[in-house]
């Protein structure tokens, strides 16, 4: 296997977490008696660019279906993160009418619905049918389709270059990530701006968060290497700010090489330095964290085994990608874990990959009284305290599956 950036032949192991099913490849109850297929899912590292990257085992197209499960807009928090970057962004911009703000994977709508209440028009690019259709229904113009090079260049002709291109938690979904970055390049119109979220590999490495992998992430991203990127697909990314999303994410500004206002700031060289100085570009910083990982399936197999042996019933909050890489990994069954819930009703009624365990409404954590819920999607842990503060009623405590601590 190459470095699917910069082609270095690759054999640095950063994570094996053996074989598992696409982590949205959720089963339907005449499912359970066939097979499923699993990919395996190892991390290698770049020793020349740094970049962590999943070899492609299973083709985006078919990860990114139309029958694909995850919904944006079934989480308030992040609803709130989309609302407050437009209402911050479209005025520091100086976009109205006559502009054009792109989201590349627009998914539901989450984030455009919001540039249309400004009266600024917004295209999506969204590959998957469900949530296309989704947007649709919500007046969201929305291309379903992969975006690269080609789309780009189709777009481009047709005058529709864009003054702000958003992608929120893309850029590692893509395979060919120079054919991605590429695209971006000839989608932006003259003093464009883009802004790319994405995790941040270094807050991956530091607070062990390996249940952020998945075959849907191609690639786990430092600020270091997606500079590395973007200068040699045209672009200069100038500033970069940290957020608390999804564990901790950057937020990258970049425009087109030899804009004037790409001016690097003081905020992306403090960031640079973070990173150099914790040795992210040197391959030592990228080994023994497999041991790290082992450590915490221990833990979580020894909290299943200590509360079945007690007669304690565990159930499980959010049929999160994240959740299924964790339980997977674990080899968590329906017997340690009897069901999972979840707010979005496109996954209730539906089973888990790998581990099959039954997806229900939020109403059952009530109607069944577990004494400790596994919150799976860690990163929203205070939307879901919120939402069943009324396990309390019975003793009921909370474990955010990052720290395997119990909380009140």
């Amino acid at each position: 296997m190459n470095c699917r950036f910069c082609n270095t032949p690759l054999s640095q192991v950063f994570l094996d977490l053996g074989a598992a099913p696409p982590s949205n490849s959720f089963l339907k109850q005449e499912e359970l008696n066939g097979p499923e297929v699993y990919y395996p899912l190892k991390l290698y590292t770049c020793p020349d660019c740094f970049l962590v990257q999943v070899d492609e085992m299973k083709r985006s197209s078919e990860i990114f279906s139309s029958d694909y499960v995850y919904f944006s807009s079934f989480s308030s928090t992040w609803l709130a993160h989309a609302k407050a970057y437009v209402e911050a962004t479209l005025p520091r911009l100086g976009l109205g009418k006559d502009s054009l703000v792109m989201e590349i994977a627009s998914n539901d709508g989450y984030l455009l619905q919001y540039v249309r209440e400004h009266g600024v028009p917004a295209l999506g690019i969204e590959p998957t049918g469900s949530t296309a259709a989704a947007a649709r229904q919500k007046g969201i113009e929305t291309l379903e389709e992969f975006f690269g090079v080609e789309l780009a260049t189709r777009l481009a002709a047709e005058g529709r270059r864009a003054d702000l291109i958003v992608g929120n938690n893309v850029l590692a979904h893509v395979p060919n990530i120079n054919n991605f970055v590429g695209g971006l390049r000839i989608a932006l119109a003259p003093g464009g701006l883009i802004n790319m979220e994405f995790p941040h590999l270094y807050r991956l490495v530091e607070s062990c968060q390996f249940d952020t992998v998945y075959h849907e992430h191609f690639s786990y991203l430092s600020l270091g290497t997606v500079r590395r990127i973007f200068a040699a697909n045209g672009l200069c990314v100038f500033d970069a700010e940290e957020l608390p999303t999804h564990g901790g994410s950057l937020r990258i500004h970049a425009r087109a090489q030899g804009d004037p206002l790409a001016v690097e700031t003081a905020r992306l060289a403090e960031l640079l330095r973070m990173e150099i100085g914790a040795g992210m570009q040197t391959m030592h910083y990228y080994q023994g964290f497999q041991d790290r990982v082992e450590r915490i399936k221990a833990e979580l197999l020894g909290f299943l085994a200590e509360q079945t042996l007690a007669r304690k019933k565990v159930a499980a909050y959010g049929a999160a990608a994240k959740g299924n890489t964790l339980l997977n990994f674990c080899g968590v069954k329906p017997g340690q874990v009897p069901f999972v819930c979840d707010a979005s009703p496109h996954k209730q009624g539906l089973f888990l990959p790998g581990s099959r365990i039954p997806v229900r409404h939020p109403d059952a954590i009530r109607q069944e009284k577990p004494d400790f819920v596994l919150i799976l999607p860690w990163n929203i842990k205070e939307e879901i305290k919120a939402q069943l503060a009324f396990i309390r009623e019975w003793g009921g405590r909370f474990i955010p599956t990052n720290t395997m601590s119990v909380e009140p």
